[in-house]
């Protein structure tokens, strides 16, 4: 895990290929955990997470705008999209995928909605990018880089063919 400054983003495949490192151990033990990636980001990397370490393993996608805390301020996608989830998670691993971490509040949507399908065994969580700023309990199983970003700065991932990353300044009043 390295860190480095805002000024330089690293090469998305190059992070692929670190994360593959890090979960890989995960299929050894466990070689059909369910790979679940967070819409739309995470989803992305979770595709790709699975077609280097078993093409075989079930993936889902999780939408998580009815989950959010903050819906009411942001306002709803205009096209929000169901979750899909393939089978029954009780007493199944799970690997959530998201491509970015900031303030744990995506991640405890995410969980919320897994719970409300059922009782996994466990979750693990891979992330690409790790920018700090917790405002939650929560840290990532599986990081392939930690960036540290200035308050206005966000890290953004496109895609989904092929797959950057992009620097944003946001205004204050998008902050709040």
């Amino acid at each position: 895990m390295i860190v480095v400054r805002s000024n330089t983003l690293p090469d998305v495949d190059q992070l692929l290929e670190d994360l593959v490192e890090q979960v890989s151990p995960l299929f050894e033990i466990d070689p059909q955990p369910l790979i679940v990636g967070i819409e739309t980001g995470g989803y992305w990397i979770a595709e790709r997470l699975r077609e280097r370490l078993a093409p075989e393993a079930p993936l889902g996608k999780l939408n998580i705008t009815f989950y959010r805390d903050d819906y009411t301020k942001i306002g709803l996608h205009p096209t929000v999209k169901p979750s899909s989830l393939p089978g029954d998670i009780d007493g199944q691993a799970i690997l959530l995928v998201d491509d970015v971490i900031h303030s744990g509040r995506t991640i405890r949507a995410a969980m919320n909605e897994l719970f409300d399908y059922g009782r996994p065994e466990r979750i693990l969580l891979a992330t690409l990018i790790d920018r700090g700023g917790r405002e939650l309990p929560i840290q990532p199983d599986f990081v392939a880089e930690t960036i540290e970003l200035a308050p206005e700065e966000q890290i953004k991932l496109e895609g989904p063919q092929p797959l950057s990353l992009k620097l944003q300044r946001i205004e204050a009043h998008e902050r709040d």
